[in-house]
């Protein structure tokens, strides 16, 4: 008997694992082929039609075992190329910077270098878009528009909300004959810098109008340096008193909520002992100011009393402001913004105004240009943090002004 496994086939027929007949003589397959002949039954198995039989079973179970190959191999193939796909750079998916050229049939050569982008809202609220290394300002095609990034650009501006916004036909407004536009082509990136094409024409005929809240609203009066201010001419500047004593000033930020030194607040975080009061230029609060009472004082975790690094702070009102002429939300500054060295800002202040000599009863503003954090650092011997500002007037030795 041979050693190789066996499959039984009936009462002592024999089958190699191979499939191949296993029979004892020639005679004996002889005998079982004459006895077909002859009609006879055979109590012998009758080998072939066992073989037919099984090649019909491996031919179906090969059939199918091709079928479940390509199913398999088609599932790997697609996972495969789902995988791929997730784990592409985001960045390969990102809008680059669009150098433009026009030809006689509107088409856009583009080169791919990186790029940033500004924004702006015109005297009719359309939404403008400047891209970095170009000039001029291009108007944002509608298409492709989210109102997600309303409120992205809205707080870039340095407005707290996105109001509205809405498509405006380009049909509806006079445009300059060589106006061009920008598209948002992925809004994937939470970065702005990253999602607009500059276009020669918007394809849907349509271009954003944006409207976000409104701040840095103020009376247009005359400045000069050092003069007396006016009701409305700074209407978020907000006087702060501790226990009946005027400690601070702050910004309006939004009609709950004042923004103001850490340095202020820090080691007086009761706030049943403070009051905010807006709207008001003089010591004495007339019909025009209101004050208000605090819920909560919020200042930086990173706070350094030592150094003043990180010294800003948030208040919020129990109560909500009501803006008016005399009382408005000041606007943010943009998000990573260009202070230039030189750059004029102005300082408003309650308090003294030379030498500690006078304090006066009304809110004071001046004009002073920033200066340079490294000549800043020179005179105060490294204090300036990349956090803080310097602004003030060298004297004729070249010295830095009071530091305020």
């Amino acid at each position: 008997m041979s050693s190789n496994p066996v499959v039984q086939f009936g009462a002592d027929a024999q089958y190699h694992a191979e499939g191949k007949p296993n029979f004892e003589n020639d005679q004996r397959a002889s005998v079982a082929k004459q006895d077909l002949r002859n009609g006879k039954t055979s109590s012998e198995p009758t080998f072939f039609k066992v073989s037919s039989t099984r090649k019909r079973c491996i031919a179906v179970i090969a059939t199918i075992g091709l079928f479940a190959g390509m199913a398999v191999g088609i599932w790997l193939l697609v996972k495969f190329f789902v995988k791929s796909l997730a784990h592409q750079d985001p960045n390969t998916l990102q809008d680059t910077e669009m150098t433009m050229s026009y030809n006689g049939a509107g088409s856009d050569v583009t080169t791919s270098t990186p790029r940033k982008v500004s924004f702006r809202i015109n005297a009719e609220n359309l939404l403008e878009v400047q891209v970095e290394g170009r000039p001029g300002w291009l108007l944002a095609c509608h298409d492709g528009w989210k109102p997600s990034l309303g409120t992205v650009i809205c707080r870039q501006l340095g407005h707290i909300r996105f109001l509205y916004h809405k498509g405006v036909n380009k049909t509806d407004i006079m445009l300059n004959y060589n106006q061009e536009f920008a598209q948002v082509v992925s809004t994937q990136n939470n970065s702005t810098d990253h999602m607009w094409q500059p276009r020669t024409t918007c394809s849907s005929g349509r271009i954003v109008a944006l409207k976000c809240s409104e701040c840095g609203t103020y009376a247009k009066t005359s400045q000069t340096e050092g003069s007396d201010s006016t009701l409305g001419q700074w209407p978020w500047q907000v006087r702060l008193y501790f226990n009946s004593r005027l400690v601070c000033s702050g910004s309006v930020v939004t009609e709950q909520w004042i923004i103001t030194a850490a340095h202020c607040v820090h080691k007086s975080l009761q706030v049943s002992g403070w009051l905010a009061v807006a709207g008001m230029v003089t010591h004495l609060c007339t019909e025009q100011c209101s004050s208000f009472a605090l819920e909560k004082i919020i200042y930086h975790q990173n706070y350094n009393e030592k150094s003043h690094d990180y010294d800003i702070a948030l208040m919020k009102l129990k109560s909500p402001l009501r803006f008016s002429e005399s009382i408005q939300s000041v606007c943010l500054p943009q998000y990573n913004q260009d202070l230039p060295v030189g750059m004029q800002c102005w300082i408003t202040r309650w308090g003294y105004t030379k030498d500690n000599t006078h304090n006066p009863q009304l809110l004071k503003e001046v004009a002073i240009p920033l200066i340079s954090s490294k000549i800043c650092n020179d005179f105060y011997q490294g204090v300036i943090t990349p956090r803080m500002l310097c602004a003030g007037y060298l004297d004729r030795n070249g010295d830095a002004g009071q530091k305020n």
